[in-house]
């Protein structure tokens, strides 16, 4: 039988092979009962997983806001996730899944839990790119031998942190970000992240510091487009600092994370010296020591746009 220890370690160790773990529960059916669909979310976030305790309701609050329950001391919020997303259980609210994600703490309430499947990133595809959104990211595929495809759609906790708790979110502020940034004349900082609540916020901390960029919404789209700007640099007769100063990144992304990102520009000859800052939602001393371990010049968690600004300074010093 396997350790706690062997299980998390096995888990970690998986960001060194572009896989990750995701949790798949279910909130209900549509209006008539029907059509349970699989939901998901990245086990890195998930603190716990306790049967639903009583909760005290909180005066004013979203009406997506079940209420806080006092665990172990802590007083965390209690997110209604099926009325968010327009299902309805069909046997109550019956399980409370408790996260941590970009520094805070809360918890979704669910219909059931089913399993944990462990998955390539090249599984799971924008959803943005898919033609849909809302309150997710990313579709993941879900593929066993001779059984038919299942399609688990991924929770953009981004998104939904913003829409039930305003004040989890930190807005730019341009009076205490700090000074300009002066990169090389016609450089520019690649961005790959793929929640569009995080974009926005990434895009609002690199213009009041006055920094050019290049946003990208996945690892891969990110490496494709960092290739094609190397070649055309080889065609000027220059080298990709003279057109990106550093690339910034998120880890948790469809087809390429980035960790796989961070490690394919590290082990290039090409890209070895360009910096690469993560600025991630998982965040702890776990993910800061994988962080390391691929190479990364410096890590970040989300979302506090005078420590991205003072960790994209301090790299290109």
């Amino acid at each position: 039988m396997k350790s706690v220890q062997q299980e998390v370690n096995e888990r970690t160790n998986l960001t060194g092979s572009n896989q990750f773990e995701l949790l798949l529960f279910r909130l209900g059916g549509d209006a008539n009962g029907d059509r349970s669909e699989l939901y998901g979310i990245n086990v890195f976030k998930v603190r716990e997983i306790v049967a639903m305790p009583e909760l005290t309701a909180v005066a004013g609050a979203h009406p997506n806001l079940l209420g806080v329950v006092n665990l172990r001391g802590q007083i965390i919020p209690v997110i209604d996730l099926p009325a968010l997303v327009g299902c309805h259980p069909k046997t109550g609210l019956n399980i409370m899944l408790v996260t941590e994600y970009a520094r805070s703490t809360q918890a979704f309430a669910v219909e059931a839990v089913e399993e944990i499947v462990r998955l390539e990133w090249r599984q799971v595809l924008s959803a943005e790119a898919s033609g849909v959104g809302g309150m997710i990211t990313s579709i993941a595929r879900l593929e066993a031998p001779n059984e038919p495809t299942r399609l688990a759609q991924v929770l953009d906790v981004e998104q939904i942190l913003r829409h039930i708790m305003p004040s989890t979110s930190q807005d730019v502020d341009p009076e205490t970000i700090g000074p300009k940034l002066l990169l090389k004349p016609g450089a520019v900082i690649l961005a790959a992240d793929d929640s569009q609540v995080a974009r926005s916020l990434i895009e609002a901390g690199l213009n009041a510091i006055g920094a050019p960029f290049i946003m990208t919404k996945t690892g891969k789209e990110a490496w494709d487009k960092l290739q094609a700007m190397a070649s055309a640099a080889e065609a000027e007769g220059k080298t990709i600092r003279d057109k990106v100063a550093m690339v910034l990144t998120d880890l948790e992304m469809p087809e390429m994370d980035g960790f796989t990102l961070t490690r394919n520009i590290k082990q290039s000859p090409r890209f070895a010296d360009l910096p690469v800052v993560i600025h991630s939602s998982l965040s702890g001393s776990t993910n800061e020591d994988h962080v390391k371990s691929v190479g990364a010049d410096a890590y970040v968690a989300k979302f506090v746009a005078e420590e991205l600004a003072a960790a994209i300074r301090k790299v290109l010093a």
